[in-house]
């Protein structure tokens, strides 16, 4: 439980960062529990990161300001581990590095910077700038369905820690607007409810064009047989006819052929027998 002066001093913090809220940040205190802060990072243009939806939580501890929270980012970013804290000068792995003037917009303030650069410490992760892209472009999908819908262990504990798989059920309690745009970007943008990837376009053919391009071949070759095959048959008709035209004049040919030979034969014989 928060002791009074830590609930007086979150309270003033909140009307000062719903106020005039740091760039790229927006952050509130749970309902139930002003120890418990939930933050939302826009990731900055001209970084892997933009247009990203990073959502995360700081736990304080009940003396805040004399010690500082712990802090998670729940959605996968390819900078910090899903839902493990962090390991920072104003996280609480170094309470006495912790300076109590600094205040909530500090603090995230200094979390997105150190997200913006490749320093490496306890929670954080190397990916490359492309994969980075790919987690921005599914942040708004994994907070508002949790990643999907069968639950995952993914090893994090401690208050704070978010279970993968949760149907976006903790993000829409606490941010129930953002969800309300998110759930309208995903549907406007098709994507697909299970990987966060946009589903393919029912306009698309559904062979590629390589096998089009053989459909088309082989409707060509279907016509050059045809034409084949009607060529022969005219050229059969072409014969037939000729042959119908002149049948009994090869006949009366080859009679007369016949009579011919048989009178030169005939007349042989007679002149030697004289």
């Amino acid at each position: 439980m928060a002791t009074p002066a830590a609930t007086k001093r979150l309270t003033r913090e909140y009307a000062t960062i719903s106020k005039s809220p740091p760039p790229y940040i927006i952050a509130h205190p749970s309902e139930r529990n002003i120890l418990e802060w939930h933050y939302i990072l826009t990731g900055p243009p001209d970084t892997p990161y933009d247009g990203g939806q990073y959502w995360g939580t700081l736990m304080f501890p009940p003396d805040y300001p004399f010690a500082p929270p712990a802090i998670r980012m729940h959605t996968p970013s390819g900078r910090f581990q899903p839902s493990t804290r962090l390991c920072l000068s104003i996280s609480d792995f170094h309470p006495k590095s912790f300076n109590p003037a600094w205040e909530v917009s500090t603090i995230l303030t200094g979390l997105l910077s150190f997200m913006t650069s490749e320093e490496m410490t306890t929670g954080s992760v190397r990916a490359s700038d492309a994969e980075r892209k790919l987690f921005a472009q599914r942040t708004r999908w994994w907070n508002s369905t949790g990643g999907g819908s069968k639950a995952q262990n993914n090893g994090s504990r401690g208050a704070g820690a978010i279970k993968a798989g949760d149907g976006g059920t903790k993000f829409r309690a606490e941010w129930p607007e953002l969800d309300e745009e998110n759930q309208k970007w995903m549907k406007e943008k098709r994507i697909n409810l299970q990987t966060g990837l946009p589903l393919a376009s029912s306009s698309q053919p559904h062979c590629s064009p390589d096998m089009a391009g053989l459909r088309k071949r082989a409707n060509g070759s279907a016509t050059t047989v045809g034409a084949v095959v009607q060529q022969g048959q005219v050229a059969r008709e072409a014969s037939q006819s000729w042959l119908g035209r002149n049948k009994w004049r090869m006949v009366i040919g080859a009679l007369m052929s016949y009579i011919i030979v048989a009178r030169v034969l005939g007349d042989g014989a007679l002149t030697a027998a004289a």
